[in-house]
């Protein structure tokens, strides 16, 4: 479904990606790991890769990217809502600007606001939401046109732990419609909806195991299964102050 190939960006003489490449099928849930931003910027169309290509359910992004885009549902960490609006004037727009026909709208409309719990706050504006209904409202604008793939940045970021757990449950929802790449630092997080793990260090792929392989492995000092912090930790030793001073443009 999603195809990366080779992917390496440069900004002057600075490599934020360099020959990123791995696979994602329908249905999967991957989490990603590390210095993401430039490799999400690059999926979601709003920058081009310096070199490799990206497909998406068949189409290239550089050849195809309004086609690419239609096909992509995408939560950036900061939900791009307008807060005077009501919840069910928001997403009749989100519907309309995504290119929902005319006579599917109200149905996609429906749907979502079921899908994302969000029925007894639809006539309610936007900026009187908890932060948590306010993530669910992202969500339902970025699955409204039924999009292949579901890209979601932080989706969980300052909700408290109750909010969490149901913004979680929604997303592992959208496992039989669509895949999902789930960026976050919520190591538990990954743990608890994710199938697979990519990681990411200083522009390079440094892991992408099934999660349930990377649990089953022991801690030499321990005899015991590793976490995903400990994996973590383990691919992401500390950097050079050079290194890190690098790498600050594409956290």
């Amino acid at each position: 479904m999603l195809v990366v190939k080779q992917i390496s960006k440069n900004f002057g003489s600075f490599q934020a990606l360099d020959n990123v490449s791995f696979e994602m099928n329908t249905g999967d849930i991957v989490g990603l790991l590390g210095k993401k931003t430039t490799l999400m910027r690059i999926l979601t169309s709003f920058i081009t890769a310096s070199s490799g290509t990206v497909t998406i359910d068949g189409d290239d992004i550089t050849k195809h990217s309004l086609t690419i885009r239609q096909k992509i549902g995408y939560l950036p960490e900061k939900p791009p809502l307008y807060g005077d609006m009501t919840v069910q004037y928001y997403l009749k727009f989100a519907a309309e600007i995504k290119g929902v026909p005319k006579n599917k709208r109200q149905f996609q409309l429906a749907k979502v606001l079921e899908e994302c719990d969000l029925e007894q706050v639809k006539q309610k504006t936007i900026a009187t939401l908890s932060k948590g209904y306010k993530q669910r409202v992202g969500i339902a604008q970025a699955i409204i046109h039924e999009p292949k793939l579901l890209i979601l940045d932080e989706p969980t970021s300052g909700l408290d732990p109750m909010q969490i757990q149901q913004v979680l449950a929604l997303i592992k929802n959208q496992r039989d419609q669509r895949t999902v790449l789930l960026s976050t630092h919520t190591l538990t997080e990954i743990e608890q909806i994710a199938q697979r793990v990519l990681m990411i260090k200083s522009g390079r792929i440094v892991l992408d195991d099934p999660l349930e392989q990377l649990l089953k492995n022991k801690d030499a000092s321990q005899s015991q299964p590793l976490t995903l912090e400990q994996v973590f930790i383990n691919h992401h030793q500390p950097q050079t102050p050079v290194e890190e001073a690098l790498q600050v443009s594409d956290e």
